[in-house]
Parts: structure tokens; sequence; C-alpha cells
């Protein structure tokens, strides 16, 4: 549509329209703050039927304590749209067309078929500033076949999600059957190829089914700076993947089962397999690297902040600090296995359960407040097998907390095992590793501290707890130290 580039006035400017409505979003980082928008490019995408405006903004904002690069696409309707209320940004006066309704486009069925499109290869992306050319800045990454041959029906927006924003289409190959798909929209962007693409694509290439089929991807190129409009940085600005419907994931069901006093050992024992072998895939399928003592010490370095900043926060933790020290001191001078791209930020929320496929593992980004570059390291599996352990724990607190149950230790003990158990039936066994995982669990349990301390002061109880367990003697009643039996002590 013309109206997105053609010279004439708008009230209110488009920064003016997402300086008053990004603030509030829950992707937007710097919360509180008021943003201070600078443009670093747009790009559009042509509507089939010539009636919706799409825009995709790139911005700068300077409102926080850094500078951060957002993702924000638009449509633009010359008529308001019922169903699209929830997602009005605002109105804007167009000096020639008049009243424009601008929406939140990931909510827009027509952005949601023609950003599909993109990532298939048969739609192009065009300047915002020059009448239909091409925007050849940014294209569309095509993986699947079959995506090329579905009819879309219907979009949604998946709601919860914090940092981004994934869109599910409902869809239908040749033969009218069900094949919906699921695009990830990356809100917050940095130089550098995304973890979620550059792993689930490597392990759907190795061949490794314990993540959905890659449909496509999205790539990009911006200014790093709005001063600098020469300089260029490049990344993903979006993800698409197969959906699995009729799923459940493994949090809900864990949680059911710790509530229930239900056994959940096959299950857990079966997870333990599917992220070995998701691990092993992996380090197969991409680089590895010698933990070298530059490594090793960049990562304890990490742990010994969260220390600090857990201590500062929590006097129970702050009493304790000497032995967690003594703990990471011990992970310093040990052995290490070799590093290798892991998944990251992985715990029971990351995992669906499909009936037909087993588990299936999600959302490879890793932390989404690490530095991507960072997350893009070779790290640790011990850092993915201890956030699953502290899930399990944090699925038996839940039910503590809620008072479905009055213990759940041996339920957790036991869940913890048989993970661990399913995990060295594919890959060697972490318990070899004692003074390694008992490290990562504490960095994950302070990791837990700092977040209830600053965000749920009720469950702070919950990772408090866990650590004072993680620092009992060796040789403890399994019900409460059940990660470190099978190894040598610390």
């Amino acid at each position: 549509m013309a109206e997105l580039h053609m010279g004439t006035t708008l009230v209110p400017s488009k920064l003016e329209l997402l300086t008053s409505w990004m603030g509030s979003r829950r992707w937007y980082a710097a919360k509180g703050s008021v943003p201070r928008l600078s443009r670093l490019a747009a790009w559009r995408l042509g509507d089939p039927d010539g009636q919706v405006g799409i825009e995709t903004h790139i911005v700068e904002d300077a409102g926080g304590p850094y500078p951060v690069t957002y993702q924000v696409p638009l449509t633009y309707r010359g008529t308001p749209v019922e169903e699209l209320a929830h997602a009005l940004v605002g109105t804007m006066e167009h000096g020639v067309l008049g009243r424009r309704w601008v929406y939140d486009a990931t909510h827009d069925p027509v952005y949601a078929r023609q950003l599909l499109a993109l990532i298939r290869g048969e739609a192009r992306a065009e300047s915002s500033t020059e009448n239909d050319a091409p925007d050849d800045r940014f294209t569309g990454e095509p993986a699947a076949s079959w995506a090329h041959d579905l009819t879309v029906t219907g979009s949604r927006v998946l709601s919860g999600e914090q940092s981004n924003t994934s869109i599910i289409l409902d869809a239908v190959d040749a033969t009218g059957t069900p094949r919906p798909v699921i695009i990830k929209v990356f809100r917050t962007l940095a130089a550098g190829e995304n973890p979620d693409v550059v792993l689930q694509s490597a392990l759907r290439e190795a061949g490794c089914e314990r993540v959905p089929d890659v449909v496509g991807a999205v790539r990009g190129s911006w200014p790093a700076t709005p001063e600098d409009q020469d300089s260029s940085a490049h990344g993903h600005l979006a993800f698409a993947q197969e959906f699995l419907a009729d799923t459940e994931d493994a949090w809900r069901v864990a949680l059911r089962a710790a509530e229930t006093g239900t056994d959940f050992t096959t299950a857990a024992g079966e997870l333990g397999e599917a992220t070995a072998a998701v691990h092993t895939s992996l380090a197969e399928a991409l680089p590895t690297a010698q933990a070298g003592p530059d490594d090793i010490t960049r990562i304890i370095s990490v742990m010994r902040r969260r220390l600090t900043a857990a201590a500062d926060l929590v006097p129970d933790i702050a009493a304790l600090a000497p032995q967690i020290e003594t703990t990471f001191e011990a992970a310093q001078a040990t052995s290490w296995p070799r590093l290798q791209r892991i998944h990251g930020d992985y715990h029971l929320g990351q995992v669906l359960h499909s009936a037909d496929r087993g588990w299936i593992l999600l959302d490879f980004e890793g932390e989404p407040l690490r530095p991507l570059a960072e997350r893009s390291l070779p790290d640790s599996p011990f850092r993915d097998i201890a956030g699953m352990l502290r899930s399990f724990d944090y699925a038996g607190g839940s039910a503590e907390h809620s008072a479905s149950v009055d213990t759940a230790r041996h339920w957790v003990a036991d869940c913890a095992t048989a993970f661990l158990d399913g995990y060295a039936r594919s890959a060697p066994d972490p318990r070899e590793h004692a003074v390694l995982l008992r490290a990562f669990l504490l960095d994950k349990a302070l990791y837990e501290v700092v977040y209830e301390a600053r965000n749920r002061p009720t469950w702070l109880p919950i990772p408090v707890a866990a650590v004072t367990r993680l620092l009992a003697e060796p040789g403890a009643p399994l019900a409460q130290t059940p990660f470190t039996q099978r190894g040598p002590s610390s």
C-alpha cells in the first residue's frame, strides 16, 4: 500500500505512536521506563488484496539502562477491525488517506500469512521508502518442502510469552490434513545467528526427531546504531516450525503428578534419554571445544556473580556464601568434559509430550537475558542437566507450596534419579562428575533465588531450601540430596 511510503504528514508519527505503546508490552525489557526510540530500519510486505499495509520497524530504545534493539511489525487499516481491538496500537491521521488504524501485526492474519509466504520464498520484502522496490536486506530461508503445499485457514497468538511473540497458523496440506505451523517473531534483536534457529536446524538435519521439524526463518540486516547508518548488524528476525497440536508441556504433566503423588519415574527416565540424545546429536552436528582454563574461569565467574547477587538480596544465602564458594572452587579445579552447544534454558516448560513421538524439546534460544554472543558459545551440558533437575524440584516445591501434599521430597528424589539413570543409558553418567553437577545445581538455584526475591518473594523458600540441601553433608538421605549419590563426594 502506498500509504506506508508516500511523502505526507502523519499525526502522530510512527515513532511517537510506538513510544506511547511499547512500554506496556510484556516483551519490553526496561519495565517501568519510558521508551526513547530511534529508527534503524523499516521494511514492508505486500497484501495480495491491496487493503492492508504491513510494515516492520526495527528501532533502538535508549530508555533503559542500556540500548536495546526491537522488532515491531505493524499493520495499517482504513477501518477498525473488531476482532483486532485487543491489538490496537493507536490511530494516526494520514495527510492523504485520512485516519489509519494501526495494529500489532502479530495478531493480524494478513501479516501472519504474508510472513509465512516470505519464509517459504513466495513473497519478498519491499522498501519502506521506495514504491514496490525489493529490499534484499530481509529475506526468507525456506527449509521444509512440505510447507509449500499448505493453505492457511487462520492464525492466533500464543499467550504468556515474555521476550518473543509466537503466531500459530492453522493450515492444511493438499490432502486437507491439518499441518499447523508456529512462527516465533523475535522481539529483541542482536547481531549474530539466533541459537533457536541454528540448533534446531542442525538437529533436524542430523536426523534428530526430538525437536519439531523446521519450516524456515527470516534473516535481516540493519544499521548497528542510529548514528551510523552505514554500519550493519545481521541476524534472524523470525523462525517457523511445525506446531505440535494435542500435546502437553512437561511442566503441567509433572506438576499434576507431584500434586497427586503419582509415580513419574518412567516419564522422567525417558526424558533423561531424550535429553542425552539431543546433547549427543548437538555434539556431532556442531563444533565442540576442550574446556580450557579460560573457559572454566569464565563460567565460574558467572556463578560467582550470581552468588553475589543472591547474597545481597537474601541473608540466608549470605550466611551460606563461604560454603557455596568452596563448591565453586572445587568445580574450577576438577576435570571438565568437552564443551558443546546446549539448550541453555532447559526446564520442564521447554518440553512437550507427544503420544506418537514422546518427549519433544523446544526453544533453544538460551537464557533470554544473557547476551546473544554468550548464548552462542559452547557450554557445559551440565547446565541443561541441572536446569531439568531443578525443574523437578520446583514441581515438587509447587505442590508443597499449594498444600497439595505435605512433602514431595521423595517424589523429587525419585524423578531426579530416574532422569539421571535415563540420561546415563545414552550418554556418560553425569554423576561421575558430582563436583561439577553440584556446582551447576547451586548456580541454577541461585539464579532462582534472585528471581524469586525480586518477583515472587512467597516462592523464595523453594530455591533457598534447595541451596541448603545441596550443601548438606555427603551421605545424607537420598530425599535430602538426591542429585549426588552416584559419583564421588565433593
